[in-house]
């Protein structure tokens, strides 16, 4: 499986959770990890060998720092194929998108990445996710509604990227684990505690100064993050608490009390369309974020219609292109029509003995490409209908 990383992504914490989950998973006993530099081929291979071997999980972050051992990784994956691997046996690769990456590496591999979703219900969505029901409904009240407060915070953390410069100074590579750890931290902190003073200081400077904090180099931003949380972290979050900051009675969306996981899913279904006052930004933030969204669907559409390429001749350049497709449809039909495998013949003309697997493998070929070519015609020649009027076409 091959995970390409977006900013912020760590698939390593996820597939160690399914590990435990379907065998037990445990470091150094049927699990090895590996970050790539230098040096650590040397190791991948040790490990790798001993995977394929055993039947362990092996995972090897970061890969495209060393392209040149891609190529190596490649051919031992190619020994592992013709050898047999035991039915166990696993291999995890992360990388950034890399023109260095052997393409035999992506043809084999399962593709998955993992971005952040776009708009604010979604990812609040997708944030209260992470905990599941069980793990949810155990917690005290009151931890409860924190955590619904952090996961309203992280999404807002995470969409306001979208509004360029006027969201960050700079970019920051937030991400799922920044609130997978900060819950543990909470959970550590409340849990068990006989304190009723909940310690709103503590929390504020963890979240904001080390969690997400941490990724944050600018002045203003962490002031801004600062200011999110001295807004989110306070009593009145148990019992209903705004959850649009800085609104001026704007837009409403108060947090439920702390309650039930299917009452706080069906609240989060309640959630008014999207505004930057969500953000505690004025209105007018949204004109330059959607002019900039807007330019880059033109550009996308542009380049997938490939623009207008140089012509051969003038008669090209003068042609609109209904007329080139028409006479390019024209020249592959004349190309296919007549082209004909006679399997039959074939086969009648071929005695017992001389039939074996080479030759049924041949002749099933070839009705298989008998069928791609009456495919070809049949559709090539209702497009020309449809270039005469005859057939209505999109």
């Amino acid at each position: 499986i091959f995970f390409i990383l977006s900013p912020g992504a760590d698939p390593v914490k996820e597939v160690e959770a399914m590990g435990k989950s379907l065998i037990g998973l445990q470091y150094g006993m049927n699990y090895w990890n590996v970050a790539m530099g230098q040096g650590q081929d040397v190791v991948a291979m040790q490990k790798l060998d001993i995977g394929h071997r055993d039947g362990h999980w092996v995972m090897l972050q970061n890969v495209h720092l060393m392209p040149k051992w891609c190529i190596e990784l490649e051919k031992k994956l190619d020994i592992f194929a013709v050898e047999n691997s035991h039915p166990n046996f696993r291999v995890f690769l992360s990388a950034d998108p890399n023109k260095g990456i052997p393409i035999g590496i992506l043809e084999r591999s399962i593709k998955l990445t993992n971005e952040p979703p776009q708009g604010m219900l979604a990812n609040l969505r997708r944030s209260f996710a992470l905990f599941s029901k069980e793990d949810f409904e155990d917690r005290d009240a009151k931890v409860k509604a924190i955590l619904f407060a952090l996961c309203h915070f992280h999404s807002l953390m995470l969409e306001r990227k979208k509004f360029g410069p006027m969201g960050y100074n700079m970019k920051y590579p937030f991400s799922s684990g920044d609130l997978r750890d900060s819950s543990q931290v909470l959970y550590n902190y409340l849990e068990g505690s006989t304190s009723v003073k909940i310690p709103w200081d503590d929390l504020r400077y963890i979240f904001g100064e080390i969690m997400y904090g941490g990724h944050i180099v600018d002045d203003w931003d962490r002031r801004m993050c600062e200011k999110y949380l001295m807004y989110f972290m306070r009593d009145e979050l148990l019992d209903e608490l705004e959850m649009v900051p800085y609104a001026d009675g704007k837009l409403s969306w108060p947090s439920p009390q702390p309650t039930n996981h299917e009452k706080y899913l069906e609240h989060i279904e309640t959630m008014p369309s999207e505004s930057p006052l969500f953000f505690g930004m004025h209105p007018n933030a949204e004109i330059n974020f959607r002019t900039v969204q807007c330019d880059k669907t033109f550009e996308i559409l542009v380049t997938l219609t490939g623009g207008s390429a140089a012509a051969s001749s003038d008669e090209e350049a003068t042609m609109s292109p209904m007329a080139i497709a028409e006479i390019t449809c024209a020249e592959i039909l004349e190309e296919v029509q007549e082209k004909r495998f006679p399997t039959d013949d074939v086969s009648r003309a071929m005695t017992d003995e001389e039939k074996g697997p080479y030759q049924f493998v041949f002749l099933q070929e070839c009705e298989y490409m008998n069928g791609l070519v009456y495919e070809m015609v049949r559709g090539l020649q209702e497009l020309q209908l449809g270039f005469k009027g005859e057939l209505t076409m999109s």
